[in-house]
């Protein structure tokens, strides 16, 4: 019986995407008898006070600052400064190397862009089959490396901008951005208009608020909305009790038609049963939606990758893009009076979703790295 290999999965916290990837990838590890997964956030291990104050910024760049997120997401792609490049490459180095030589890892997996590991490999010559999981519609060059060995991409679209980059097409496969298993299974929506206490014969806009207050004028938009009585309104707080508390506060008003919720462990159940959603445009947040094929409206995506996300998806005839609080309610309230568009949308969204690409990765990862075993075997036996 061959022996199952160890499986090094490299994340990284800033935003909820990556680690949900390295999740979905590592039970899919499990659920085909490979237990010998080890899940790291390189960053966070290597150096917590960086990464905390990355992290907060990051987070900031939702509210306050999103130019400065732009100059830095752009900016990391055109580095000259040969101090601060090298710095880059090597952040996370010591680490990495520990792991490296402790675990002894078969396969290594990025989740996250991080130069540190083809950099490690270029420079130590200790050659582990590495592979990119990419986790957004749109191509970041951080992500591109000579020394990765297969990317993992969402859409055809991405594939053709990675190779007019100069990756060889056949380094990059099409699988689409692992999400939870739950967004993949076929549940009656009936069933789940009872247990969340939603009528089924209205509309439901479903709102993702968020922990960080990434969706601004929550409570202005409900209340906007909520002047139609055929309109219902979910909203996911997470863990924003203050927003939790307000949203309680005005539910009085508003009898059987404004559903608050804090952190929703099944939250595609909700998904299924909205109408429409009001989100930010991260990656799994829209890939997890068009495998429900739930038309979304995009609020002001911050440039970078989550307003590259939103121009694909609208461009696609999936989403709509509202940059002003007053477009949202008009965007909204317009798509909800308009069946033919809420279906069309719905069908666009399907379109784009890849089924199965936890599964369709891992078998991947797999087959390459039995096929670059053999070719080590032939090399040494040619040498």
């Amino acid at each position: 019986m061959a022996k199952r290999p160890k499986i090094l999965i490299l994340t990284a916290r800033y935003g909820n995407g990556h680690i949900q990837v390295a999740k979905s990838l590592e039970n899919k590890c499990k659920e085909k008898g490979i237990n010998d997964v080890i899940v790291c956030d390189l960053f966070a291990e290597s150096h917590p006070i960086i990464t905390d104050i990355t992290q907060y910024l990051y987070l900031k760049s939702f509210t306050i600052g999103p130019q400065f997120y732009r100059m830095f997401y752009y900016g990391v792609e055109k580095i000259h400064d040969k101090k601060v490049a090298s710095w880059y490459k090597n952040f996370g180095k010591r680490r990495l190397s520990y792991i490296i030589d402790k675990e002894k890892p078969d396969i290594i997996i990025n989740t996250f862009p991080m130069i540190v590991v083809p950099e490690f490999r270029k420079k130590t010559g200790i050659v582990i089959p590495t592979f990119n999981v990419l986790t957004d519609f749109c191509l970041h060059r951080i992500w591109i490396h000579s020394e990765i060995d297969k990317y993992y991409v969402a859409t055809e679209e991405l594939k053709k901008k990675m190779v007019a980059q100069g990756v060889p097409s056949f380094r990059i496969h099409v699988t689409g951005i692992p999400i939870r298993e739950s967004f993949e299974e076929s549940i009656q929506p009936s069933v789940l208009f009872k247990k969340y206490g939603i009528n089924p014969t209205k509309k439901v806009v479903l709102l993702m608020a968020g922990a960080h207050g990434v969706l601004k004028n929550t409570v202005e938009h409900c209340q906007s909305l909520l002047k139609d009585e055929k309109i219902q309104v979910a909203v996911v707080c997470g863990k924003n009790e203050t927003l939790r508390e307000e949203l309680h506060g005005i539910a009085s008003a508003y009898p059987d038609r404004l559903h608050v919720f804090g952190y929703v462990e099944r939250v595609d159940e909700l998904f299924r049963i909205s109408s429409c959603m009001v989100t930010k445009p991260g990656g799994i947040t829209l890939s997890e939606a068009s495998a429900i094929g739930l038309p979304v409206v995009l609020y002001k995506p911050i440039p970078g990758q989550e307003k590259e996300n939103a121009q694909f998806f609208q461009s696609k005839g999936a989403a709509i893009i509202a940059n002003r609080p007053e477009d949202v309610i008009t965007e909204v309230t317009d798509l909800l009076k308009n069946e033919q568009k809420l279906v069309a949308m719905k069908s666009q969204m399907k379109q784009i979703h890849k089924e199965n690409s936890s599964q369709s990765i891992i078998e991947d990862i797999l087959l390459e790295s039995k096929m670059y075993t053999k070719r080590q075997i032939v090399q040494s036996v040619v040498y």
